[in-house]
């Protein structure tokens, strides 16, 4: 058994034991603004991350580090609040623990939420975007060294279109607006330029953000569906006067969290696997 599988089979024991007969189907992980979800869980079990040997010890603002076990919308649940970049070490790979530990557990949908500039002018912030796709700018892999053929994980219909269409359902029924798109992927940790943004519209996407990608693709070579939502906190660079910075992220965010909290828990609540 490698180091990992090691770490991923005591991490899933740890939470089992913990969740006993309320061990969930469905788990969510938050990014930055997103902490209002984690406060909406109800009967709560907390596990810290520091004590599940195939999580990562987070270093971003905005991140708990946090494992809540409970209900949200009457489903139980698995509450990640906050995930390890890849800007952080410059590996892909990072939260290939975490989202091993949730497929052993028997994890069937993961549902990411992320914060994000917008490259529409239309798209402005405080807006909620659900994910249709994603441009995979960095070009790096968290199954690099992955063994033989698995490797090869088709990303057609990355994000689920089945829940897709539930989560607009359950958004056009609350009354809730919910815009729809592609993501960029892009390293970071600095912002983008102007000229890279410009680059990103050209190549069709409507959000940009440091996340999310690496754990659609783990995800699905786990064989998990995936649903995520962003935040638009920012107009991208050169579409607006605002001066970029990871405050001004959370700022904005915490402005947007109530709602983005309320979408969420309905769209749980409704979500049929």
């Amino acid at each position: 058994m490698t180091t990992l599988q090691a770490a991923v089979t005591t991490s899933a024991a740890l939470i089992r034991q913990r969740a006993g007969d309320r061990l969930p189907r469905i788990a969510v992980l938050l990014g930055s603004g997103w902490a209002g979800v984690a406060d909406a869980v109800k009967d709560a079990v907390d596990i810290p991350y520091h004590e599940l040997p195939a999580f990562p010890v987070l270093g971003v603002g905005g991140h708990a580090g946090l494992l809540r076990l409970g209900t949200l919308g009457g489903q139980n649940v698995m509450v990640l609040s906050g995930r390890k970049h890849a800007y952080e070490t410059g590996d892909a790979s990072v939260m290939k623990g975490v989202i091993r530990t949730l497929a052993a557990l028997g994890c069937e949908v993961l549902l990411q939420t992320n914060a994000a500039g917008s490259l529409d002018p239309a798209l402005r912030p405080g807006a909620l975007m659900l994910v249709t796709d994603h441009l995979n700018i960095v070009q790096r892999s968290p199954l690099f060294d992955e063994p033989a053929d698995g490797r090869f994980v088709s990303m057609a219909d990355a994000y689920d279109p089945l829940l897709r269409a539930q989560a607009h359902a359950t958004a056009a029924r609350a009354g809730m607006p919910l815009d729809e798109g592609v993501y960029a992927w892009v390293m970071g940790p600095q912002f983008e330029t102007p000229a890279e943004i410009r680059m990103l519209q050209v190549l069709g996407a409507q959000a940009v953000g440091m996340s999310t990608v690496p754990e659609t693709i783990l995800a699905r070579h786990a064989g998990m569906h995936v649903l995520a939502l962003s935040m638009i906190t920012n107009m991208a660079c050169g579409l607006s006067e605002e001066v970029l910075s990871h405050f001004h992220t959370l700022d904005t965010a915490a402005q947007a969290g109530e709602h983005a909290a309320q979408l969420v828990e309905a769209i749980v609540a409704d979500l049929e696997l």
